[in-house]
């Protein structure tokens, strides 16, 4: 039992560590790792109760630095997303699904840093809100990996380091309260999960602070850099779990 505490509050540090610097990525961090100590049912849950205080520390913290008006019509187009998210995750072939998209991940990351042109939006679009808001749903509601679509739209907008993770916090938030409705109903929120979300906050404080510092000190112009090799760190992932399926 104390060994499992240890290794829930380094998890946990660290998961969240990644999330305050960068905004995305902490789920891919921290579910893979809890697996290997605490069971599906404990791991998921506890997962997205430390995202939604990730996210509503950071909106509180950095609401200046929100686009709300992205973080709305992303939110918006997300939702008939996730049914279908749902539906490619019960009758469709995981692994093509996993394969494509781990692929598409680093191929777009390495046009986007080695490109030499990209998309530029000056102010938002419809178009493109809708279509990384629903493909972030759909890849939300299939595989709770709702952040490229959001790294995309962040990309093509100029977003500064500040303003990128403020606003997909903002994103997070609803989307993460939604998840931990749907799991209280199907009563995944127990008093096991429970204990072992207290027990992680003493770890995730900290880090959210010192993932805030590291945020703020990265200089706008290399901050997408380390994103993008984020993304092909995510679509190496994904394509390992398919060769290991």
């Amino acid at each position: 039992m104390a060994d499992t505490v240890l290794y829930v509050l380094i998890i946990s540090f660290i998961a969240t560590l990644v999330r305050s610097t960068f905004g995305f990525g902490e789920s891919l961090v921290a579910v893979p790792l809890l697996l290997i100590f605490l069971p599906i049912e404990i791991a998921v849950p506890l997962s997205v109760l430390i995202s939604v205080v990730v996210a509503l520390t950071v909106v509180v913290q950095d609401r200046k630095h929100i686009h709300f008006n992205s973080a709305k019509w992303l939110i918006i187009f997300a939702i008939p997303g996730i049914p279908i998210g749902l539906l490619i995750l019960l009758y469709t072939n995981e692994l093509f699904v996993k394969l494509g998209l781990g692929v598409l991940l680093i191929l777009y990351s390495l046009y986007s840093l080695f490109g030499k042109n990209s998309l530029h939006l000056r102010s938002d679009q419809k178009f493109w809100l809708f279509t990384c808001g629903f493909l972030s749903g759909v890849l939300g509601g299939a595989y709770g990996i709702n952040g490229p679509p959001l790294v995309v739209y962040g990309n093509m907008r100029r977003w500064g380091a500040k303003h990128f993770r403020a606003t997909l916090q903002a994103y997070f938030l609803p989307a993460s309260f939604i998840g931990i409705i749907g799991y209280a109903t199907k009563g995944l929120i127990n008093s096991e999960v429970l204990k072992y979300f207290l027990v992680s906050l003493p770890a995730v404080f900290p880090a959210i602070f010192l993932g805030r510092y590291l945020n703020h000190r990265l200089k706008n112009a290399s901050f997408f850099k380390y994103v993008f090799v984020g993304l092909i760190l995510i679509g190496i992932f994904l394509i390992v779990e398919v060769i290991n399926s």
